[in-house]
């Protein structure tokens, strides 16, 4: 039986490049070089048909170790809650007030990027707090 190791996360968006670089600042991942002969992305989809240009867009996790994200323009809109989501882990390992004040900061930061925040849940008996959050075109994802 086979052992996946790698995995890449696809996005369906209607701007690949935006979604990808507000991620690229969320995870802290790198977009890639232009493609060779191009010294830039614009270049490049310059050299493109006009349905083509801005079609996709990567990024990666520069110690290698997180997925590759890719994000393919797709024509119709998002028109209901996403059935998969990331869990940005900002707070791992920390409980209470301090893990709470780690996730707001990290909401903070992401919001001034163009993230909504849609809810805070608070801390009970049984879970600890986490947020959940939109990315720049509403998808969801949450700060745990």
């Amino acid at each position: 039986m086979a052992s996946v190791k790698k995995i890449q996360v696809t996005f369906d968006c209607a701007d690949p490049e935006r979604v990808a670089r507000f991620w690229c600042e969320v995870l802290g991942y790198v977009a890639p070089p232009a493609p060779e002969g191009f010294d830039s992305w614009d270049a490049y989809n310059d050299s493109l048909p006009p349905e083509e240009r801005g079609a996709w867009f990567a990024c990666s996790d520069p110690t290698g170790e997180g997925p590759r994200m890719y994000f393919q323009r797709v024509p119709e809109g998002k028109v209901a809650k996403n059935r998969v989501h990331l869990d940005v882990r900002a707070g791992t390992g920390l409980v209470g007030a301090e893990r709470l004040a780690v996730l707001e900061a990290e909401r903070d930061r992401l919001v001034a990027l163009g993230a909504v925040c849609t809810k805070v849940l608070y801390a009970d008996e049984d879970n600890e707090s986490c947020i959940n959050m939109q990315d720049v075109e509403g998808n969801e994802f949450c700060l745990d």
